[in-house]
């Protein structure tokens, strides 16, 4: 039984086989006869005759389809690369004349960069005097800006030399470097300055540099020094500054940061007044006041209000009368008035 299954098998198999071998056969036959019909038809021969009208002799060539289809793919070769180098072109010029027209935007910006530069390098040349003299009047060290030493590095006007630029490099470049170089060294002596300034803000709160009246309303209606009495005639040295409103209740500040020593009735003439003691030996008597506002021992800062504009006392209208005393001498009020306003005219 197993014998017979195994015979029955094989004969399965060379079935199988021989049905394969026929087909591939056939196939390669239909393959071999598609060549040469292809064969054929490339290789067959035409013949071309040109006859002319008069009896000259007739030209007659012969041609394959062979040679037509070589030809044919050689012209369309031809054509494709003209076309390809037709795009080509235009895709070239399009693309040059972009960078045309960016080249012009470019050159345009770099003009404008070349303007703000020398508005730039005019600025810096006002500058540079302005900062030496600054540091000058305030007694910073002025050596970092380059006037002391002329030619060296951080010297403006070695920096405006005119000089030849490396190949390729432009004049802007060049400058622009050397100013950055410029302001770099100009960095020191401006933060001297801030600390020049943040001692005198602290100095300012300490002496008495304010207008003693809220808002700088009034006048000065009599000065320090060699005066006329209005009550008496007779001249005396008056030992403060009268400030006048023409009018009662104007609002009173201190002039420096301080403590209230004082506060009361005067019965030799000031009336209601108040004197504050400061540091560095400053005392300042605010006098003829309508009111107060503070007590004695009270720790006040400058331009707080302290009391109210009046007529109080040996006085001929609503004023004020203001003295600045250091340790037992009486000075004029006026010279310690303007000193913050000369420091920040010095300052600009």
């Amino acid at each position: 039984m197993y014998v017979a299954s195994t015979h029955e098998y094989k004969r399965f198999e060379n079935t199988i086989v021989c049905k394969l071998k026929n087909k591939a056969i056939v196939a390669l036959k239909a393959v071999g006869a598609l060549f040469k019909s292809v064969g054929q038809g490339v290789t067959r021969r035409y013949t071309v005759v040109f006859v002319p009208h008069s009896e000259k002799k007739v030209y007659n060539f012969h041609i394959s389809v062979l040679s037509i289809c070589c030809f044919f793919l050689v012209l369309t070769a031809i054509l494709g690369t003209f076309f390809w180098h037709g795009v080509s072109y235009r895709s070239a010029r399009d693309s040059l004349a972009d960078r045309d027209n960016r080249l012009r935007d470019t050159q345009a910006s770099l003009d404008q960069i070349r303007d703000e530069v020398n508005y730039l390098f005019r600025e810096v040349r006002s500058f540079e005097p302005a900062l030496s003299d600054t540091l000058a009047s305030i007694g910073a060290d002025v050596a970092g800006t380059g006037r002391v030493a002329r030619g060296s590095a951080g010297d403006l006007s070695s920096f405006f030399d005119v000089r030849e630029s490396p190949v390729g490099a432009l004049q802007e470049v060049d400058d622009l470097r050397r100013l950055s170089i410029f302001l770099a060294n100009a960095t020191t002596p401006i933060v001297e300055i801030g600390a020049v300034l943040d001692s005198h803000s602290n100095l300012f709160k300490e002496i008495p540099s304010v207008w003693p009246i809220q808002g700088g309303s009034g006048r000065i209606t009599m000065p320090f020094g060699r005066q006329q009495n209005p009550f008496t005639g007779q001249y005396y040295i008056h030992r403060g500054i009268d400030i006048s409103t023409f009018r009662q209740g104007d609002p009173i500040v201190a002039t420096a940061d301080g403590q209230v020593i004082f506060v009361g009735f005067d019965r030799d003439g000031f009336g209601n007044n108040i004197i504050i003691r400061h540091r560095h030996g400053f005392f300042t008597r605010y006098a003829h006041l309508l009111s107060f506002r503070v007590r004695v021992g009270q720790r006040i800062q400058q331009g707080e209000v302290i009391g109210y504009l009046g007529n109080t006392g040996l006085s001929t209208g609503p004023h004020l009368h203001y003295e600045v005393h250091i340790g037992s001498d009486v000075v004029d009020p006026y010279a310690f008035l303007n000193i913050r306003q000369n420091f920040t005219r010095i300052a600009r």
